[in-house]
């Protein structure tokens, strides 16, 4: 349910807004030719008119689009997630095979998201934050979820493949893409070392 805002600051709102401040210049135009007399007897309706007329003309206010968070203030709200999705598989009752894999993929999550440098260094790579946050809100969750409902209806019909086998497949996906994405990082990292090296080389031979 939408809430109103108070009335004051709806009222400071529109004696801010475009349609305002243009109709009331166009109504101080009506104000001049009342003065000069040339509005006549009828100078309340030029100047009403003139108001509206300018804030018809006038453009719409436009709201300015949220900003996102920065990328290391996004990890602080990713670990939040984090800790809400170990609390929730922990919960869940899952084989011995995908139960491994995943608590693989917890490891290195929780590993990219420990506070210090190596969160600092994720920071540093929007795509590989992005990555994570949809991994750690949507993709685990997901795998998870449907494996419970599958594993249901399954009781009822058996036959095709199993959930475990589906399950254990998604999880396993979603491990290689964590490793790729340490193993970026970690190239990132040796590129930097490297640079370094090269930086004191080229000042010692000068």
């Amino acid at each position: 349910m939408a809430i109103s805002r108070p009335l004051g600051a709806r009222l400071l709102s529109f004696l801010e807004s475009k349609k305002n401040l243009a109709g009331s210049a166009c109504g101080l135009v009506g104000v001049g030719l009342t003065l000069t007399g040339v509005a006549g007897t009828y100078w309340p309706v030029v100047v009403a008119g003139l108001y509206g007329a300018g804030a018809l003309v006038a453009p719409p206010d436009v709201a300015a689009p949220p900003v996102p968070p920065e990328p290391a203030e996004q990890l602080g709200f990713v670990r939040e997630d984090f800790a809400r999705l170990q609390e929730y598989v922990g919960e869940v009752d899952l084989p011995a095979e995908p139960a491994e894999v995943l608590t693989g993929l917890l490891e290195l999550y929780a590993a990219m998201l420990e506070p210090g440098w190596v969160a600092g260094v994720l920071a540093a790579d929007p795509e590989a934050v992005h990555s994570l946050t949809r991994a750690i809100r949507t993709d685990v969750p997901e795998c998870v979820d449907t494996y419970n409902r599958t594993r249901w209806w399954t009781r009822l019909t058996a036959g095709g493949e199993s959930p475990e086998r589906h399950l254990e497949r998604q999880l396993t996906l979603l491990r290689e893409e964590a490793e790729r994405m340490t193993a970026d990082l970690r190239e990132t990292e040796a590129r930097r070392q490297q640079t370094h090296t090269t930086y004191l080389e080229g000042r010692r031979e000068s």
